[in-house]
């Protein structure tokens, strides 16, 4: 499989309008446009039943002392772990591509409903990472289907890394239900994978790494 995107090159920045936020010189940061990006695919096996897509940063810190704190810095030794910005599974296999802004344009606050796509041929979502990260913001607490874009820390010392993953799968509905997140369909995907393919975007709110596009 071959996996491309007409809204960044591989390897490349994200632009600004496929993050949740952007860099504010007065604020440090301001919501942005948040559309999901375009993803195009090919080659896809001809046995596949269905297809998912999720995007993961795997470079989020691991602890939350010093996350956008005035005068401290996240340190690049630091462990990182995985946050889901996109999972969507159940896709009809002969979908050849995602449009630059179709499942999401702007930040909903309190999220978005899930898991039924509207329009999606009977595919889902599951919840992405912001749904817990929230949790305790009376003005944004909610359910985050579908997706939702970058937003590392200010302050963090690393360039976070957006992999962005589209599946084949010899199964038509993956056996998930209820609020599902990125790692129970990692899990339920596993020896029902017959093609991947993926490309990385980065992205940085810091204004001393140059890594924004």
């Amino acid at each position: 499989m071959e996996l491309w995107s007409d809204s960044f090159k591989n390897g490349a920045p994200i632009p600004g309008e496929f993050a949740f936020c952007v860099i504010d010189p007065s604020t440090h940061v301001s919501l942005s446009a948040n559309r999901n990006p375009h993803l195009a695919w090919s080659a896809v096996p001809a046995a596949a039943r269905s297809l998912a897509v999720i995007c993961c940063d795997s470079d989020v810190p691991s602890r939350g002392d010093d996350v956008n704190q005035e005068g401290k810095i996240v340190p690049a030794d630091l462990p990182r772990v995985d946050f889901f910005h996109w999972v969507m599974i159940d896709l009809p296999p002969d979908t050849g591509a995602i449009a630059a802004g179709q499942f999401c344009s702007g930040v909903t606050p309190r999220g978005k409903p899930g898991p039924e796509i509207a329009d999606g041929r009977g595919a889902r979502y599951g919840i992405n990472d912001y749904t817990g990260w929230f949790a305790a913001d009376p003005d944004m607490a909610g359910d985050y289907y579908g997706y939702d874009g970058p937003c590392p820390p200010w302050n963090d010392s690393l360039t976070h890394r957006y992999v962005f993953t589209v599946y084949a799968l010899d199964i038509a509905r993956l056996p998930v239900t209820g609020k599902f997140g990125g790692q129970p369909v990692r899990d339920a995907m596993r020896g029902h994978i017959l093609g991947e393919a993926r490309i990385m975007g980065t992205y940085s709110l810091n204004p001393s790494l140059k890594s924004v596009a």
